[in-house]
């Protein structure tokens, strides 16, 4: 079983190839988003933790989880964002190796994906056998958040200034993905599958 982290900024096209790579069926796509999202039930540990250490305003009447409210610390205030950041990984990391061993005991799977926006920041890539960054121009990625989320160019500015910029990935990724219009991201994606196939072969 080959496990690839997948990651990059918001904008650079991690959903599409996690969707191109989920059609094959020899491929298994875990979203870290996803996982959290699912973490963040009513009473669960995880939930009840972000309330304890970044407020009880975070919980709607419900009991359900503020997403408004906590997007607005995440791209707002860099203190709470740390402090959730720090919640999510303790809590998520063994939700992902969990994710991982089911995965593991399906017939014909041969790669699992992770899909993980802080893959490095959360040194999710101690899972990974390979990562791969995704990196597109600025106005392209600005243009997708605006569509994707439906938000002004403004705040889409806004929210890729305070993430990573594309050194840090070239800094740390085992594979470059580049997705901006001239790319054919599928073939692309093809060749770094390849390279890693040869890779494991190399290494026996």
């Amino acid at each position: 079983m080959i496990i690839i982290g997948i990651t990059g900024s918001s904008g650079s096209g991690k959903t599409t190839v996690s969707e191109i790579l989920n059609r094959r069926s020899d491929f298994r796509v875990i979203d870290a988003d996803k996982c959290a999202k699912e973490m963040a039930k009513p009473n669960s540990p995880y939930l009840n933790e972000i309330a304890e250490k970044i407020g009880n305003e975070v919980i709607l009447e419900d009991g359900n989880l503020n997403r408004k409210l906590l997007a607005d610390y995440i791209y707002h205030e860099d203190e709470k964002r740390a402090i959730l950041n720090n919640i999510t990984k303790k809590h998520i990391d063994n939700e992902l190796k969990n994710k991982i061993k089911e995965i593991e005991n399906e017939a014909g799977v041969k790669y699992i994906i992770i899909d993980a926006p802080l893959l490095f920041e959360m040194n999710f890539e101690f899972l990974c056998n390979y990562t791969i960054a995704l990196i597109a121009n600025e106005t392209l990625k600005i243009d997708r958040i605006c569509k994707r989320d439906k938000v002004e160019k403004e705040v889409a500015k806004a929210r890729l200034a305070i993430q990573n910029k594309d050194d840090y990935y070239e800094a740390r990724a085992d594979f470059l993905l580049y997705n901006n219009e001239e790319d054919n991201l599928e073939e692309s994606l093809d060749q770094i599958i390849e390279m890693i196939n040869k890779k494991e072969i190399e290494r026996g």
